[in-house]
């Protein structure tokens, strides 16, 4: 084992107001100091960024706690910055921490408990998140409401949903052994692409173990200027279409879309041809559209409908399904026809919504 365990990999471009909070969190670290680094890579920042790096190199060297730090001449992007702070650390894990965040001073202490309990052919296998809190308080309430809900039998199956990964990209623990089999983040796209999501679905595909820390070790900030923001939707759209075939429809014989509302609509548009021709119906509850009794697709260019699927009421419904109706906005009507039909998640039905 090297003798850093953890490298905390902080990307960071512009982190004024924010830097100052999250880099005195990481050096209040409820961990042995020379069990834990910070490697930092300023993506060509415009502020004050590069005065505060000096500033903090000192006070992490003061505590005897490595502290390397590689500025940019001009912005590479999101996934390029975490790409070169990860090339120039050197623990075992990286824990990943958002230049606007601030991580629990037991944040390595549990990440580290959580390690222990596996042996090291198992431990370079994980894929480490945990629970959060917002900045403020109130903000996504939605989101961190399902987030914060998730158990790690979920984590696996609830992978398209518009909320992105089940893990939260700023709670992250890898292993470098993932990181480098994957390969790292994508990096060709210097702004507009969610390389967590890509980097994630990646991950699933060597067969990391997700687990979930069920206690808030990081406070997640949220902000006009997230990076989340600017991250085209369309490109996030298509990533979990493409996701969505190619691991589970593709496998199907026939599937059916609940909802026939806005969202079904443009999911149905959305796939290929062959899984197109695979839709035996629309589902909804909406009386006046299961009355109308079928949804057509219009070929614009050539003036003619290409399809005719049946709308039927949810009461008719028969698995395998694919759910476009919102999480949490039903009154808990949705997750209980679910629970009365004891449909599996992942096998029976997907979220995608």
């Amino acid at each position: 084992m090297e003798s850093t365990l953890f490298s905390c990999i902080v990307p960071v471009r512009n982190g004024m107001p924010f830097l100052d909070v999250c880099l005195e969190s990481l050096l209040s670290q409820d961990f042995p100091s020379t069990s834990y680094e910070v490697s930092l890579y300023d993506d060509g920042s415009t502020d004050d960024t590069p005065e505060r790096i000096c500033f903090w190199e000192k006070r992490f060297n003061e505590k005897k706690i490595r502290f390397v730090s590689v500025s940019g001449a001009k912005s590479g992007g999101v996934g390029f910055a975490k790409n070169a702070a990860v090339r120039q650390s050197s623990g075992r894990f990286l824990c990943f921490c958002d230049a606007d965040d601030v991580s629990n001073r037991q944040r390595l202490q549990r990440l580290h408990e959580k390690i222990e309990k596996n042996d090291n052919k198992t431990a370079d296998r994980l894929f480490l998140g945990s629970c959060f809190t917002r900045i403020p308080a109130d903000s996504t309430s939605r989101f961190a409401r399902w987030a914060n809900s998730l158990k790690n039998e979920d984590l696996s199956v609830q992978i398209y949903t518009s909320h992105g990964s089940t893990l939260i990209a700023p709670t992250w623990c890898v292993s470098r052994a993932i990181f480098d089999r994957i390969g790292g983040f994508n990096d060709e796209h210097a702004k507009g692409f969610p390389e967590d999501l890509d980097f994630f679905y990646r991950a699933l595909d060597f067969g990391v173990k997700l687990v979930k820390i069920d206690e808030p070790l990081v406070e997640y900030r949220y902000h006009p200027d997230c990076a989340t923001f600017g991250v085209f939707e369309e490109t996030i759209w298509n990533l979990r279409i493409q996701r969505l075939q190619t691991r589970f429809l593709d496998n199907l014989a026939n599937f059916s879309i609940w909802s026939v509302g806005k969202q079904g609509k443009r999911f149905f548009k959305s796939l290929s041809t062959k899984n197109k021709s695979k839709v035996a119906a629309f589902y909804d509850v909406d009386e006046r559209k299961v009355q109308h009794g079928k949804y057509e697709e219009y070929d614009e260019i050539n003036r003619r409908v290409v399809a005719t699927i049946p709308v039927m009421h949810i009461k008719e419904a028969t698995p395998p399904i694919i759910i476009c109706v919102k999480l949490d906005l039903t009154g808990g009507d949705l997750e209980n026809f679910i629970a009365e039909k004891h449909w599996i998640e992942g096998v029976d039905y997907v979220h995608f919504s």
